[in-house]
This record gives structure tokens, sequence and C-alpha cells, in this order.
């Protein structure tokens, strides 16, 4: 985890999208209006607000975006992303 303070939420938009990863981003912070721009424009998969990115729950998609992973895991999330949905008819007389 790398930690990086800043002064502005576009700065800390910026340091958080420098990256060709985007697996878990988090920011500290108890501005709620700062915390929704983060939440809104940080490319990650998972955004973590006043808590490390530590945390997680089997039943949210966890996966992060660009070149951090493919796809989302957790039980329901990893069944979907790993099925071919298939419609087959039968017309029987």
């Amino acid at each position: 985890m790398a930690v990086a303070p800043f002064d502005d939420i576009d700065q800390a938009i910026a340091l958080a999208n420098d990256s060709q990863y985007g697996l878990a981003e988090g920011i500290f912070t108890q501005n709620l209006e700062w915390a929704w721009k983060f939440a809104r424009e940080v490319q990650s998969g998972n955004l973590h607000i006043n808590w490390g990115p530590q945390w997680r729950a089997d039943l949210m998609p966890y996966g992060g975006l660009k070149d951090s992973g493919f796809g989302k895991e957790g039980p329901s999330y990893a069944v979907l992303e790993m099925t071919e949905l298939k419609m087959v008819v039968f017309h029987l007389s």
C-alpha cells in the first residue's frame, strides 16, 4: 500500500489515476463532496472512503480496472464471469 498526501481533491484524483493499474484506491477525508468526486472520477475497480483496501465481503464484486486483472470475483460474480449464456429452443410437434 502506498500513501501520498495531497493538497486538493483534483491532485488526489490525478495521483490515483496516474497508474496503469486500478485494483483498489482509497481516500481518507471528512469532506463528503471530495469523497463523492473521488468515487466518480478515480479509475479503479474498488474504492474505499476512510478505510483501507483490505476490507472486502464475498457478496461484493471484487476486481480491478486497467491492467489489474480480468473480470470480477466473489461467488455470484465469478459464476457470471465464467458463464456463457446460450438460448436453445426446441420446437417439438
